[in-house]
Order: C-alpha cells, then structure tokens, then sequence
C-alpha cells in the first residue's frame, strides 16, 4: 500500500480526509499528518510518506515552500497541492515546482479518492518503466550503438548510472583485437587496453568504453571542440595503436564513424565505424598478399591512386572513358593471366574508393556485399580492356550511391544559400557563423555542401561576392575600394586579387570591357581560405 500524509493548518480538514477515506479498502495507508511545513518535515523524514497532501497557505511554513524542500531532498514523492485561493500565480508557482496535481478546494472524498488512484497508478507505470530500463552502462553503449534507445529513455538511463552522457559531439571508434598468441585470453587484453587508451587521450576527449566482444572494444568519445578530435584520431590510428600491438603483441584493425551532433546520430556514427573496420582488414589482407606474389619487372606498375579518388569525388560522367584509359594506361602490357599482382592492384584501388565514398557520404547497409561481388569481378579480368571496363563500373557504382543520398539535405542547402545571399556583404562572414545559423557542426556541413553542391561554402561566398561586384561595376560609378566594401571586402588589394583570380580580369578592366568573356561561371573558382 502507498504511504499518504496530509498537511494543513485547518484541523477539520484534516479529520475530514482522515475520517471520511476507508484508506486500506482502496488501497493506501493513511501515515499521519501536520499543521504546517516546519512541523511536516520531519514526520516526512521519518514517514517517508509516497503521496503528500498539502494545502497552500499555511502559518511558519506555507505549501509551497514545503513543496520546493521535498522535491530537492525526495524527489520521488509524488505532492499534491490544494488551495482554497483560486489564482493563477499558485498554480505556474506549483508547476514549476514539479507538483503531480493541483487541485481546488474544497474537494469532496471521492474527488480526493479519484485523484489519489490516478497519482497510484502513475507511480507504477513510472516504476514499471524504471524496472524495464534497469540497464548497465554497457547495455546502455551496447543500446545507442545498435539504436535500440530513444533520446529520452537514453538521458534517464544515463542519470540513473550518473553518467555524464552531454557533449556537443560525438564519434565513435571500434578495436578490433587479435592475438598473436592462442595462450592469451583476448578479454583479458582488451581490459589492459582501456588504462593505456584513457593515458593516451587527448585531454579535450572523454572515453566511454564497453566490450562488444572477445575481440571488440567500443569507445563512445565525447568532445565540445573540431580540432581535438582530428588530432587525436590520427594519433589513434598511427602511433597508439602500433604502441598497443608492439606492447600485447596482437594485432589491431580500427573502425572509425563520422562526427555527429545528436545521441541519435551515434548509431550512424557506428554504422560507419563497422564499416570502416571491414575495409581496413580487407585492405591489410589485401596488402599482406602481395608479399606471397612473385613480383618481376612486369609488376613493377605504379597506379596514380589519388588522381582516381579524386576523380570520383569531382569527376564528370562524360569524362570518365577518357579518364579511365589515361588513368589504367600503365596497365596495357600487363599480362593478367600470369600474375595475381593486377587483382591486388584493383583490390586496392577498391577499398580506398569505398573508404573514401563511407567518408564523403552515407553508404548502403550492404557495401560488404558490394565489395565481394567487385572482388570476384576483378578476379575475372583477363585483358586490359576487362580492366578498363571494371574500372567505369566502380566509378558508376559509387556515384550512383552518391546520387541516391543527394536531395536529403536541400533544406540546408537552401539556407545556407539564403544566409550568405543576405549577409555576404559582412566581412566577419565565416564557416562557423554558418554553421552555428544552421544549426550543424562546421565538419559537417563543410562536407554535406561540398557534396551536394560540387563548391565548397567558401567558393560559393566568392562567387555571390565577385558576381555582385560584377553587377555593381556595370551599373554604378563606385570605385573599387568601395565596391569592395560594399560585397565584404575591406581590403582593396585583397579584393582586386580575388576579383582577378575569379574572372581573369582587373575589376577597372572589367568595367571597361564589358565582354561576356568575363562571365565567369562556377567551376572556374579558386579556392580562397575561410577566415574564422
């Protein structure tokens, strides 16, 4: 039976409630009652009552000031108010408080009764809920990870554990352990690992750590800062990991997600890592193999690996034959029949595209398979012209995943557009105050506008900026220093210079010319840095 105590400072009404309630037949145990707060305090203290009624106003220490104490020091009893004084300020003061009911007097016993059954049965579903949600922190990891928790039951979790879960980012990073030794157990290991990691972290950096597996730790990190997290992701995957396997002689594959802003978001961000970790032990297999090769003057072949990245991230369609015959021209003598060095070649050439299409935007679920399917190809190819044709395949392949994730953020888009076509004229105009406008990390957005756009965010400010200059050369008599001024510029020279660079003309011969040469479309910026 739940515990009701009553508190007012008008005798009758508490005998009346006392009297009037058969307490145990509905199902609640009458403790006791007060004339005030000062006296109620401590019998709450001793009672521990479930439910307190209390009226408003009474004498030394009023309801309120009564309900403000318990919510602090008991915050699980649920208070209600009563009040005889039917004005609006008690009632916004008693739900600030965090009151469960407000009610007016005077109330009949089977309002009373009503109330106290509706306070009863919210209690247990809050406590059914609680006992359904007793979690770890692992499960809680475990939980975000696999995106079984929503936002609100993961921040009552985490209170529950006190666990600090608040950051304004996160990212999340997969180690994947294996013994070099069989005698060793890897659970063991992996907790020899956390100390070293949490010593190694950047200061900026908080882990959250579970063991997913016998081989598998996890690590939630948490930071408020861009440039934290870069540095100390490379030195992760460079000098810390090398330590750790020269240290447990094992050996260590390292998954790492994207930046995200929202507890929802780190279930992609370990998507992304899963991913991540399956292209690079696929990579190191891949690498391990060609010391199996018999390498001669015929596998001496070099591959201009960038060129082909960067073409998938910029490249055209109507370009890609003529780029993939330059591109795969070092590879016409290859004798494809003699050798597996061809297969390591384009395996290669394969995962980095992938790992770099994950990177520039979200992957299907099924890139795994994706990559099977291209390997078995590869490993099909007999002749150059085989080669060529798998290479226009993988490109076609990852733009059509490009295409198929592009339109998701328009809105943004649109509003960054929006933002810099009315404020382009601000010199102090930057990425970050972007950023912060739209709501989305700098990272981030950096990244979904690039990709959606084919510009960066600093190109496309130049090109409103030059093509505004452009307007205000033809149809006013300003001179530069204002024009510039005029479309964010203080710096004249600064100014000319860009102004150049964009259109290949001074702006004074701009002016005089006038010819729609001049008219410098979009691909013909240059990149200029963002000034923060």
């Amino acid at each position: 039976m739940k515990k009701v105590m009553i508190v007012d400072d008008e005798i009758g009404i508490r005998e009346n409630i006392r009297s009037c309630i058969d307490w145990e037949k509905e199902g609640f145990h009458y403790c006791g009652d007060a004339p005030d707060g000062e006296l109620a305090l401590p019998l709450i203290h001793e009672w521990a009552p479930d439910i307190l009624i209390t009226d408003i106003k009474m004498p030394f220490m009023n309801g309120l000031e009564l309900t403000s104490i318990v919510r602090t020091q008991q915050p699980d009893i649920k208070i209600i108010i009563m009040s005889g004084h039917d004005e609006f300020s008690y009632a916004q003061e008693a739900i600030r408080l965090g009151v469960t009911e407000y009610c007016l007097k005077p109330i009949s016993a089977a309002e009373l009764i009503q109330m106290l059954h509706k306070v009863s049965k919210q209690m247990d579903e809050e406590h059914q809920r609680m006992t359904n949600r007793t979690i770890t922190k692992e499960k809680l990891l475990a939980d975000l990870c696999g995106g079984l928790i929503g936002t609100t039951d993961a921040i009552e979790s985490a209170k529950q554990l006190s666990l600090p879960l608040s950051a304004r980012y996160y990212t999340i990073v997969i180690i994947d352990v294996r013994l070099t030794d069989d005698s060793r157990e890897p659970e063991s290991l992996m907790k020899k690992l956390l100390p070293i990691l949490e010593e190694t972290r950047d200061p900026h950096v908080e882990l959250l750590p579970y063991i997913r597996s016998r081989t598998e730790l996890v690590l939630l990190l948490k930071y408020h800062s861009d440039d934290s997290i870069s540095v100390y992701l490379e030195q992760l995957r460079g000098r810390v990991r090398m330590e750790l396997e020269h240290t447990f002689k094992c050996n260590i594959i390292l998954g790492i997600g994207s930046q995200q802003e929202r507890l929802q978001g780190i279930h992609v961000s370990y998507l992304e890592a899963e991913e991540d970790k399956y292209i690079t032990r696929l990579t190191l297999q891949n690498r391990a193999s060609l010391r199996e090769i018999n390498l001669d003057e015929q596998t001496n072949l070099f591959l201009d690996r960038n060129s082909f990245l960067e073409f998938l991230k910029i490249g055209s369609p109507n370009l890609r034959d003529h780029f993939v015959q330059e591109f795969a021209a070092p590879l016409q003598s290859f004798d494809w029949k003699s050798s597996s060095y061809g297969f390591y070649l384009l395996n290669d050439l394969t995962l980095e595209s992938f790992r770099l299409a994950n990177q520039l935007f979200r992957m299907s679920d099924h890139s795994d398979e994706n990559i099977t399917s291209l390997q078995q190809t590869i490993r099909k190819i007999t002749c150059w012209e085989d080669c060529t044709q798998y290479l226009c395949s993988l490109l076609d392949l990852l733009w059509q995943r490009r295409a198929a994730c592009s339109g998701k953020y328009s809105d943004v888009i649109d509003q960054v557009k929006a933002y810099v076509s009315r404020e382009y004229n601000n010199e102090q105009v930057s990425l970050k105050m972007i950023s912060a406008h739209v709501r989305i990390s700098p990272s981030h957005l950096s990244k979904i506008f690039s990709q959606e756009t084919g510009q960066t965010i600093t190109e496309y400010l130049t090109q409103i900026r030059i093509g505004k200059a452009k307007e205000l050369l033809k149809t006013t008599n300003n001179k530069t220093f204002e024009i510039a001024y005029k479309v964010g510029y203080n710096d004249s020279h600064y100014f000319s210079n860009i102004f150049k660079k964009t259109t290949g003309f001074t702006p004074r011969e701009y002016r005089t010319q006038g010819t729609e040469e001049s008219q410098a479309g979009p691909s013909d910026m240059r990149k200029e840095p963002m000034y923060e």
